[in-house]
Formats: C-alpha cells, structure tokens, sequence
C-alpha cells in the first residue's frame, strides 16, 4: 500500500455531528493532501463529507467525488472539488468509489458510512480486493462496534482471521502508517466460516 494514490473516505452527511468529529475529518483531509494522497468521497458539500473535502482542497490535495443525480438535484454537490462524477445510482456510487480507491477509511458516520465500509470489508473477506480499510476511532466513536465485532466471532459467525481485517485507531498518523504499511493477503480465499 506504500504507493497508495487514493483514499476513499466514508463519513456522515449530517451539520449536527460532534466538533471533535470536525476536527477530525479536517485533519484527515489534510493529513492526506500531505502525503500526496487524494481523496475519493461522495461528492457533497455537508457535514464531515464537506470539511474532509474543504480541507484536503486547501492543503493543495485532489478530491474526487462521486454524487448520485439525485443527490445532485437537491444541491448537494460540492462544486469546487478536482473531480465530480455523477453517477445513477447509490450501488454505481459505492462500486465507482471502491474502483478509484487503493485504501478506506471511516470517519464517523451514520447507516451510510457502516453501509459502504462493509460493503467493502466484505469484499476483502472473500477476496475480491486486498485493499485496506481503516476506522479512524475518534473519541472512542467505534469501541461499541468493534465489541460487536468480538462478539460475533466469539459466537462463531466471524473468522478471528477476519475479525482482524478492519484496521482501527484514535489517533490519525498511526492509522495512516498502519494503511501505508498494509500489505493485503493475496493469497486468502474464501473459506466458510
């Protein structure tokens, strides 16, 4: 992953999410734009997804989005971005940002954000990509998530193989390094549970 060239971030639409929340995705984008890595998003201009974009922009970063027309209709895109692809449909959405991404990273988020990272940590589990995907865990966001995690591969249901899959930190260096330093399992394959 040493030669990541984008990053697709996942996050919450919503104005009302916690400052720190804020100031995380302003630091993630930022953070990305410094290692010269560009950021793929969904294109809107509110919330996290617009902070995260904003402060990749402003830091000289590429941000590439991708916008649902019926999304665009309701102006929520963010016209000032590198790229906007508007696409039909919220699955053309999710493939054509997981196709334009090397890694994924989750900020808080709501029903979207677990939506698409599963989607993708799911696609890793049977191998259709080797690509990692990350939660930046601020302020303990995602310790009820990753507990329910533990608990179904407690229950049988999650390979401990598996489990690990979805890297996690509190902190935004670290986890970068830890996507940097990624280097997939080429050689997994499907295996029931």
């Amino acid at each position: 992953m040493s030669n990541a060239k984008a990053i697709c971030v996942y996050c919450g639409s919503s104005s009302k999410a916690k400052p720190v929340y804020f100031e995380a995705a302003q630091a993630l984008g930022t953070a990305l734009a410094a290692r010269g890595w560009s950021l793929v998003y969904g294109g809107a201009s509110c919330g996290l997804m617009g902070t995260v974009a904003d402060a990749a922009l402003a830091a000289g970063g590429k941000v590439i989005g991708v916008l649902p027309d019926f999304m665009e209709d309701r102006e929520l895109a963010h016209t000032g971005i590198t790229e906007l692809h508007i696409v039909g449909s919220m699955h053309e959405r999710k493939a054509k940002m997981a196709e334009l991404a090397d890694g994924f990273i989750a900020l808080p988020g709501g029903f979207g954000t677990l939506d698409e990272m599963f989607e993708v940590l799911t696609w890793a589990q049977i191998a259709i990509h080797t690509k990692p995907c990350a939660f930046y865990n601020v302020a303990g966001f995602y310790d009820p998530l990753f507990a329910f995690l533990d608990h179904m591969s407690a229950e049988g249901l999650l390979r401990p193989h598996h489990r690990d899959l979805p890297l996690v930190h509190p902190e935004l260096e670290p986890l970068l390094d830890l996507i940097a330093a990624h280097e997939g399992r080429p050689d997994d394959k499907w295996e029931q549970v």
